[in-house]
């Protein structure tokens, strides 16, 4: 557990990028390593074959499979070759999560590292100077992540932070809160216009779905977040989001390099390597060798290789469509893993039926962000899908174990 979250302070919310010092000790493979060793180690066999028994799991490994096929045919195998042995250690990590959690309290403690490594980033960019802001009011030069990608990783933490401020003692209540305000300031110094719809459907979901609390309660809750992006963001913030219902004028509607016209290029791509895609991280490349641009570019003129902008653009363009198929299917049975089946009695249950609902949400701010972002294979995800199938599979552990 110890390695685990120190692995997801590193991967997800790349401390040792926030502090070079730390880089030194490798701590993303050292502590990547240890927890896949100590999980190896574990004389518990059969959590890890109850692990194998979930769909997401099954399917995850599934799409790892499907990802190593697709190497040897890649426009770049090397670059697949890279991408799949990156993806593969994301994918056990995912497997270490969902066999290394006990009790519903190492879930809860997981939750709260994602939590926390979310606010310490957005903290660190806050307070450094170096960080520029654009005309437009947005935030950039930032570590690891840009400004979109920024949004929608606070985006999935805030769910988590409620459940905190929901559930937690005083103390942690109050640290939740205070990391809450946080993340509120640094999504809208973000000024993100994908962030902002992921989080409308966060918002969404917690009032109309978040059963496990009371309305007054969510109410109020939405209401002091809604106080803190109001007081924070300007009029060019305002600006910028409002351009959302003018898509006429948006350069990601109009231009070649914008977010449309590479999405239609990506089809493209589908549509000429159905079966296995263009391999792995190999969507740049598609760009800049066999995009329709490249004969319309003239010579000696340059040509952006750039990403998708989509998680399941690249997915269908790198894999193709049985991988898309494969995607779809692990993120579905991600969701379906946080269905908690009715009480039994257990007076931790109405905790964990709440968790399972702050989770839901993450996933839906991650599913509608990532719409807009080179995310498929990102550590956010399979970090927040591990702790999801690890609750799964304690709840059911605990239901079936006797009184």
């Amino acid at each position: 557990m110890v390695a685990l979250g120190v692995f997801m302070l590193t991967s997800v919310a790349r401390v040792h990028q926030l502090f070079p010092a730390l880089a030194l000790f490798k701590p993303v493979t050292v502590t990547g390593v240890a927890a896949i060793v100590l999980c190896l180690l574990d004389r518990v066999p059969r959590r890890r074959i109850g692990a194998l028994q979930i769909p997401a799991t099954r399917y995850l490994i599934a799409f790892i499979v499907w990802m190593a096929l697709s190497v040897p045919g890649a426009l770049w195998p090397g670059g697949a070759f890279t991408t799949f042995v990156d993806f593969l250690k994301t994918g056990l990590i995912f497997l270490v999560i969902v066999t290394a959690v006990r009790s519903f309290r190492d879930v809860e403690k997981l939750a709260l590292v994602y939590f926390l490594g979310t606010v310490i980033f957005a903290a660190v960019v806050l307070s450094r100077t170096e960080f520029q802001m654009t005309a437009d009011g947005r935030m950039e030069r930032l570590y690891f992540y840009d400004s979109n990608d920024l949004a929608t990783y606070i985006v999935t933490a805030l769910p988590l932070g409620l459940y905190f401020a929901a559930t937690g003692k005083r103390w942690l209540q109050c640290v939740a809160w205070a990391g809450i305000g946080v993340l509120a300031v640094g999504f809208i110094w973000s000024g993100s216009r994908g962030g902002f719809l992921a989080f409308l459907a966060v918002i969404a979901y917690f009032l109309l779905r978040y059963t496990t609390v009371k309305r007054s309660w969510r109410w109020s809750a939405v209401i002091a977040i809604a106080v803190i992006v109001t007081a924070t963001a300007g009029d060019k913030y305002w600006t910028r989001i409002q351009s959302i219902f003018r898509p006429s004028e948006d350069y990601n509607v109009t231009e070649q390099q914008g977010r449309v016209q590479i999405w239609r290029r990506g089809l493209g791509y589908t549509i000429q390597h159905p079966v296995l895609g263009v391999g792995a991280g190999n969507f740049p490349r598609a760009e800049g060798t066999i995009s329709p641009l490249v004969e319309r570019t003239p010579r000696g003129r340059s040509l952006k290789w750039g990403p998708p902008h989509n998680s399941y653009v690249q997915v269908a363009a790198e894999l193709g469509v049985a991988g898309f198929i494969i995607f779809c299917a692990f993120f579905v049975n991600v969701f379906k893993a946080l269905k908690i089946p009715p009480s039994t009695g257990d007076p931790t249950h109405k905790r964990r039926a709440r968790l399972a609902q702050s989770l839901t949400a993450s996933l839906i701010g991650f599913a509608v962000g990532s719409f807009f972002l080179t995310l498929a294979y990102a550590d956010m995800l399979y970090a927040l899908a591990g702790i999801a199938v690890g609750l799964r599979q304690v709840t059911v552990n605990s239901m079936s174990s006797p009184s």
